[in-house]
This record gives C-alpha cells, structure tokens and sequence, in this order.
C-alpha cells in the first residue's frame, strides 16, 4: 500500500498528526488516545497497515 494512500485513510477515521520522529510519523486517535507510528518509506506492507490501523482502534484499509 502506498504511505499517501495510508494517511488518506487515517485522516478519514478521524486520526491526526502529532510529529514527525527520526524515520517515523506519529499519528493519535484523539476519540480513543491511541498513539501509532507510520515509516516514512513510500510502500508499506498490508500486514503493517493493518496493525497501525489495529494499534489506532479503526477499521483497516
């Protein structure tokens, strides 16, 4: 899955950005307070999508 297509999604499900670490973004679930980092690279695997999205409390991709 590409890392656009990922953020796309997370801004739907009502996540938002936090900051920017050394090769990861931190994203939060502000209805839940659940924190997960997204890598930087331009593919990211399904099986990591699927975990963020577990790690967040929303529906995978």
């Amino acid at each position: 899955m590409k890392r656009k297509d990922l953020i796309r999604h997370l801004l739907r499900c009502g996540c938002v950005f936090i900051r920017e670490g050394a090769n990861h973004s931190i994203w939060l679930n502000p209805l839940l307070h659940k924190v997960s980092t997204v890598p930087r690279h331009n593919e990211i695997d399904d099986y990591l999508s699927r975990k963020i999205c577990q790690d967040l409390g929303i529906p995978p991709p």
